[in-house]
């Protein structure tokens, strides 16, 4: 193909060759303005000069490039947006890695005729953080129970799950701390009573305490977090 367009001229004019960057496509000949040749359709296509339209069409068919792009583009400001709402760059981190995931694993449910996808993308790290602040809330009752060592009020019974993922995690706990944590958990007794049930230093139970509670802490913002 020939680096040069032909001009519009008036009939009967001598055409006059023009560079192909000077041609004029119809919808900018109306306004005035002048433009680069338009896209040849047969060129193939590269996620990094994409816009964001054709870059949502392609990350919802399951182009990988697509998605691989598309962190790149609006990952930091996911991170920034989860860092601001949560305050630990270890949760903003991890709220991008999982904004990323849920996106590609859900990019089904991506109409790129309905939506853009740095607005869908944002929608989902929104949603991500929440989950790591109702994690966190939970986290917080948990631990309070655990360190006034008394049964929940009434009407707020520890559920199933919370259950489950403290039986798992007190069973990876030598003896004696294992012991200690139940008694506290499960049968809601005081520091001063698990001290006197077990015979051992107030100060002990206390610090038994204060590490499963940091074992505790991890565990369940992992299992709320990721749900």
């Amino acid at each position: 193909m020939s680096s040069h367009a032909r001009a519009r001229v008036a009939p009967g004019a001598t055409d006059v060759p023009v560079p192909a960057s000077r041609v004029l496509c119809p919808q900018h000949e109306r306004r005035g303005m002048v433009t680069g040749p338009p896209p040849d359709p047969g060129a193939p296509f590269d996620v990094r000069t994409a816009d964001d339209g054709a870059l949502g069409a392609a990350f919802a068919t399951g182009d990988e490039d697509a998605l691989a792009e598309a962190y790149r583009r609006w990952s930091a400001l996911v991170h920034t947006l989860a860092l601001r709402s949560l305050g630990d760059t270890t949760d903003a981190e991890e709220v991008t890695q999982r904004t990323y995931v849920s996106a590609w694993t859900g990019r089904s449910s991506f109409d790129p005729a309905t939506g853009s996808l740095p607005a869908w993308v944002v929608g989902i790290a929104k949603h991500r953080i929440a989950d790591v602040h109702a994690a966190r809330a939970r986290v917080r009752a948990l631990e309070e129970q655990l360190r006034s060592a008394a049964p929940p009020e009434e009407g707020h019974e520890v559920d199933l799950t919370d259950r489950l993922v403290v039986t798992d995690e007190l069973a990876k706990l030598a003896p004696e701390p294992r012991q200690v944590l139940q008694l506290a958990f499960y049968d809601g007794l005081t520091h001063v009573q698990i001290a006197e049930r077990l015979g051992l230093p107030l100060g002990t139970v206390k610090s038994h305490i204060h590490r499963g509670l940091a074992r505790l802490r991890s565990r369940l913002e992992v299992t709320y977090a990721a749900r």
